[in-house]
């Protein structure tokens, strides 16, 4: 990590805070020493915890905020009655140049809106996407979006997306060509609605440099076929959710079959370390 980056902390936002959000800026600390994090929220509570955790104090500056936006509150209503909230101030900070980047654990749809009324957008990009990287079977990760920001992207956003996943993905894994393709119910050119035909159609015609590979289906995403995988918030994010489904399913019924009895309890304890990678 380069010495003198700012982290701009919410530190009221997600369902544990102020406590996991003060752990994570303390693990951070530790594991790159040149960061520094300017933590917005309740600054009683905050400097508080952070006695319990002498890298983040020693790495902190704490902002007092008066408000935190709950996890409940609506985008517009967070746009209306945020103001001076620990997220709103998290915001403001990057966009007035206190700090390099913003980091919340807490109301994803508030943190886009305001994001995009304090920040806009690059020149070129008219809708924000979220991405996640996704563990595939070859060791590494895809990266996907839009998983929840563009429910209804047109094909154009698409491409927008692609081109924003296909910069993340160098810029993270350090690949000098991330290869790039649609989500689709097929791989086939005719599969699919309008809006993803047309934007493999423009990504092609418009001469976007990327490595395109056309279309994938959901089970490549943790094959690993390509690289980043672009759809629209609405399907991207049923595919999050379902994916996250099944990590607890499994987990589940592996459980029960590792308990079921003595046997199966004295081979969950052999295995435990696989097991325990394995989660």
């Amino acid at each position: 990590m380069a010495d003198n980056l700012v982290l701009s902390i919410d530190g009221m936002g997600g369902d544990h805070a102020p406590d996991t959000v003060v752990e994570g800026v303390d693990i951070a600390a530790r594991a790159n020493p040149g960061i520094r994090f300017l933590l917005h929220g309740d600054a009683a509570r905050l400097n508080a915890l952070l006695e319990r955790f002498p890298a983040a104090k020693a790495a902190s500056t704490v902002a007092h905020a008066e408000k935190a936006i709950g996890m409940e509150m609506k985008a517009s209503q967070a746009l209306r009655q945020g103001k001076d909230s620990s997220l709103w101030n998290a915001v403001a900070s990057v966009e007035k140049g206190e700090a390099n980047a913003v980091v919340s654990a807490g109301n994803t749809g508030a943190f886009m809106a305001i994001s995009m009324l304090r920040l806009r957008t690059m020149e070129g990009v008219h809708r924000p996407a979220l991405a996640t990287r996704w563990p595939t079977i070859k060791g590494g990760y895809t990266v996907i979006l839009d998983v929840g920001a563009t429910v209804d992207a047109d094909g154009e956003q698409l491409v927008e997306f692609a081109i924003m996943g296909e910069a993340f993905a160098r810029a993270v894994t350090g690949k000098a060509r991330p290869t790039v393709s649609l989500l689709n119910v097929g791989a086939e050119e005719q599969k699919g609605h309008e809006e993803i035909r047309a934007a493999a159609k423009l990504i092609r015609e418009a001469g976007v440099d990327l490595d395109f590979q056309g279309f994938v289906e959901g089970d490549d995403i943790a094959k690993g076929t390509v690289d980043v995988v672009v759809t629209d918030g609405f399907t991207g994010n049923i595919a999050l959710k379902a994916g996250e489904g099944t990590a607890r399913l499994v987990s589940h019924f592996l459980r029960e079959a590792l308990t079921g009895g003595f046997l199966a309890k004295l081979g969950a304890l052999i295995a435990y370390p696989a097991l325990r990678q394995l989660r």
